[in-house]
């Protein structure tokens, strides 16, 4: 097992909402840092108009300072759709795609995370030239892009996902691969050994309920090890690809999410750095 593991904690985990009932944290930013640093995190999210809001407060050369301060070493940049698209929504997507790219480039952001909720319909030729001028833009910044595939998204299975990044052909681009969208959409481990290594732009733990479970609830998931998911496989299977990079943790919970600030950052560290350690459970598994 690779030592040395470096976990960043994403914008929902600790943001004290839920999708639905806002999009700002109920945290101040340096709290919320100083919090993720003192846990063990490497690494923070911050969700795109939290950012708005945290620049009424901070400048981004004072986001800068504070990260450098707490030893914050990797940052995400959430969430651009509609990327692909034309006309008046690709006209908003621009206009947070700039400010996206600005802060990304003053931050030093690892990468900005894009993709789709809307299960839009967009031929792959087109969704990889999109793609490519993307990673364009983002190379001219310093920085990354990473699409997540989502049940919800434009791309909802790994084989298109990588069609779309090798056609991009940017070095730059790649596959955000959450545990929660493997679990929920049954993507195998055989699926997932057929995604270059070199496209995989970050890998996000968390646990829940399985869809073949009568008490499913997608909506909330829960700290790692308390669900059901194969996280010592889903971890090994990506480690045996050659992952090196850090993990990311996102959970999303309406209950967890009214966990005081410190307490939700120490219990979703140690959780899971505990499951770097836990034995196979074959939840997950290979297709046969």
């Amino acid at each position: 097992m690779k030592k040395n593991i470096e976990l960043m904690n994403l914008f929902w985990t600790t943001a004290g909402i839920v999708p639905g009932e806002g999009e700002m944290s109920r945290f101040d930013f340096r709290d919320r840092v100083e919090s993720a640093a003192h846990a063990g995190f490497k690494g923070i999210g911050i969700w795109h108009t939290d950012l708005e809001h945290i620049l009424l407060h901070y400048s981004l050369n004072d986001m800068k300072s504070i990260l450098a301060d707490y030893g914050i070493d990797y940052l995400e940049l959430e969430f651009l759709t509609d990327w692909f698209l034309t006309g008046g929504r690709k006209n908003e997507s621009d206009n947070r795609k700039r400010k996206l790219l600005h802060a990304a480039e003053a931050l030093h952001a690892k990468h900005i995370k894009v993709g789709d909720f809307y299960n839009e319909t967009c031929a792959i030729p087109r969704l990889a030239e999109s793609f490519a001028s993307l990673c364009k833009e983002a190379e001219e910044h310093g920085t990354s892009v990473g699409f997540e595939l989502m049940g919800c998204a434009v791309i909802n299975n790994i084989n298109d996902a990588v069609t779309m990044v090798k056609t991009a052909g940017a070095k730059n681009g790649g596959i955000i691969l959450d545990i929660y969208q493997v679990a929920n959409l049954g993507i195998t481990y055989d699926e997932i050994r057929t995604l270059p290594p070199e496209h995989l732009i970050s890998v996000e733990l968390n646990d829940g309920t399985l869809p073949s479970n009568p008490n499913h609830d997608p909506s909330n998931r829960t700290f790692c090890g308390g669900g059901e998911y194969d996280l010592y496989g889903f971890i090994e299977c990506i480690q045996a690809m050659g992952y090196a990079g850090p993990w990311a943790v996102e959970i999303i919970s309406s209950s967890l999410s009214k966990l005081p600030l410190d307490e939700m950052n120490a219990r979703t560290f140690s959780t899971t750095m505990a499951s770097f350690r836990q034995q196979p459970v074959g939840i997950l598994h290979d297709a046969e």
